[in-house]
């Protein structure tokens, strides 16, 4: 097999153990830092491949102040109008919207990761003089009509029109080349592992014949795609909406549907990329915008959703161009070029983020560890590692744009009842694999855009998103090179509620990259191999993205309990500005969206200001 790790993937995929003394070295490995906090020439993240996300060295610290380390804070060194903890969306939008009315502000941004942008992460590849763009976090503005105003203006103003992706995005493409979703059954479940192809494409009797399904659950499979059947008969649909907001999908298709346990079987997984658990704890009304998850439209007939959106609003690395966009909004020098187009493959300069005696700072690497309102009430002292050096500034504001979960004990003068709110919102833990392959024939060969694993580490494997903007062309052809896009999330079955994203943030944060690649080749070969893919020959890289504290909690799922107004749930009660203390994120809004990133950064500047 080629060599897929590089001796710089090596190092990055090796855990390093919690304790500051081992980041010099890693820094000194990858070239991050020199006296000043001044990049070095040539530091570009995006090209790394191994373990990403966060990677070693983003997580070390925080992990180690979580578990009691303390450091000896010495005097202040600078002074800031704002410090903003935390380099994603809400953070950059936050000092955006802070600018706007205080234009001569100084404000410096921490972020613990080496890149900024925080989830919305970027992937580069080059293969045979080819670049590849990826996205390695938050992929897609979703539903942008339903943006609010000040969300909407904010995309506006530092550049996005997304009308424009009608033409970027090739929405036809995999459709008029007759490509679909295929199911790969596992031998444990269905007696036989075997990939069948056309899932809501074929004739559904056909494709049900085919499946390694058992006599009865391919009736049941055959009725519950085909048959419009009440399966709550006698009922209002007030009725029926009130019972099956906390009746889970799982329950819903064994009480009411009466299916074979295969079909729950088969059906298991289904959603996990998007609510980042099993359909035991996925409402039924919540199912049918999701898509393929049948059985309920009968029952529960769809009276409107949200939007009319298609789902095509999105750059070839994701949201990671929403953030490019708003770092040129502060920093013009740092990311040439004056339009959406250009920002996809213009070169940012890292160089230029920070080391402004005016303006703003964009301090990588730096992992914030204590924020506390000054005793005479006028500011904010805030205490942050880079290296191994500990430093400290004032600021007359400050924004905690970074997790929920880490605020209390960045915060430790935070009111009891409001650590309590902010430790509520546990995020669910993710992994974004990008596969360089160096050609498609495997996938359109055997007319496949997308594949479902029913019982394996990777939920998924599909082709990227068909998107061509300004310089930058997608791969049309199957002879293009190609970023496959492989997810997963740790499927917990013996946890409820949110403890199976603590658990699952453990099984993440301890896997080692060999364990990821080993998966991936094995995974792709079940479903390409005897179509002609050969991992050895047509893998190029792989870069995995791991998230541990990944979506935003979201509070749609069956164990969520009724709140009688808003101002009772407890997002809303944790986000409460404290003195000089703000907070934004998109855990304050309990919504794993760039539209909550960007409202909550809005709300809290708005705060304290």
């Amino acid at each position: 097999m080629k060599k897929i790790i590089t001796r710089r993937d090596f190092l990055n995929g090796t855990q390093v153990a919690i304790g500051a003394s081992l980041l010099t070295p890693w820094a000194k490995a990858f070239g991050s830092q020199q006296p000043g906090f001044q990049l070095e020439s040539g530091y570009y993240p995006p090209i790394k491949t191994g373990l990403r996300g966060s990677h070693d060295g983003s997580w070390e610290n925080m992990h180690a102040l979580v578990m009691g380390e303390s450091w000896q804070k010495g005097p202040s060194e600078e002074t800031y109008d704002l410090v903003i903890v935390g380099g994603g969306i809400s953070g950059l939008a936050s000092a955006y919207f802070y600018r706007k009315v205080n234009p001569d502000a100084r404000i410096l941004i921490l972020e613990n990761h080496d890149d900024f942008g925080g989830h919305a992460k970027r992937n580069e590849f080059k293969v045979d003089g080819q670049t590849r763009i990826g996205y390695g976090g938050t992929e897609s503005l979703d539903t942008p009509s339903a943006y609010s105003d000040m969300a909407a203006s904010f995309l506006k103003d530092i550049g996005i029109f997304t009308e424009r992706f009608y033409d970027y995005f090739h929405q036809d493409l995999y459709k008029d080349m007759g490509l679909g979703k295929g199911i790969l059954f596992d031998e444990n479940h269905f007696g036989q592992e075997k990939l069948v192809i056309g899932y809501g494409k074929k004739p559904w009797d056909q494709f049900v014949a085919e499946t390694p399904l058992n006599s009865v659950a391919k009736k049941d499979l055959l009725r519950l795609t085909t048959e419009q059947i009440d399966y709550m008969p006698g009922k209002s649909f007030d009725e029926k909406y009130e019972i099956l907001r906390k009746t889970s999908y799982e329950t819903f298709l064994r009480d009411y549907c009466k299916v074979d346990e295969q079909i729950i079987s088969l059906y298991q997984r289904w959603g996990i990329t998007f609510w980042a658990v099993g359909i035991k704890d996925i409402p039924t009304t919540a199912v049918q915008g999701y898509g393929g998850m049948p059985g309920v439209d009968k029952t529960l007939p769809r009276t409107g959703h949200r939007g009319n959106d298609p789902y095509i609003f999105h750059f070839p690395d994701g949201n990671a161009s929403v953030a490019r966009l708003a770092v040129r909004a502060l920093l013009p020098k740092a990311v040439p070029g004056s339009t959406m187009e250009d920002v996809v493959t213009t070169k940012v300069d890292y160089s230029k983020l920070d080391g402004n005696e005016k303006g703003v700072n964009i301090r990588l690497n730096s992992t914030a560890l204590h924020a506390v309102n000054t005793g005479d009430s006028n500011g904010v002292d805030i205490t942050y590692i880079t290296g191994e050096t500990v430093h400290k500034v004032q600021a007359k504001k400050c924004v905690m744009a970074c997790y929920n979960f880490v605020i209390p004990y960045l915060c430790p003068e935070l009111p009891q009842l409001q650590k309590e709110n902010l430790s509520y919102s546990v995020k669910a833990p993710i992994t974004y694999t990008k596969v360089m392959v160096n050609n498609w024939r495997a996938f359109a060969e055997q007319n496949l855009d997308f594949v479902y694993y029913t019982n394996d580490l990777y939920k998924q494997v599909e082709l990227d998103y068909p998107v061509s903007m300004g310089d930058y062309q997608f791969g049309k052809t199957p002879d293009d090179p190609m970023i496959l896009h492989m997810c997963y999330v740790p499927w917990m079955q013996d946890y409820q509620g949110a403890d199976q994203w603590r658990a699952g943030r453990t099984e993440m944060l301890t896997m080692p990259f060999e364990h990821y690649e080993e998966k991936v080749m094995s995974q792709l070969d079940q479903a390409l191999g005897h179509a002609g893919f050969d991992v050895e020959r047509d893998i190029e890289a792989i870069t995995v993205n791991r998230w541990p504290h990944g979506y935003a909690y979201n509070p749609s799922l069956t164990w969520e309990p009724d709140y009688k107004a808003e101002a009772d749930k407890p997002w809303v009660k944790g986000r409460a500005v404290y003195g000089n203390i703000a907070i934004a994120n998109s855990d304050a809004n309990a919504g794993s969206n760039t539209k909550s990133a960007i409202d909550m950064a809005y709300r809290a500047v708005k705060e304290i200001l």
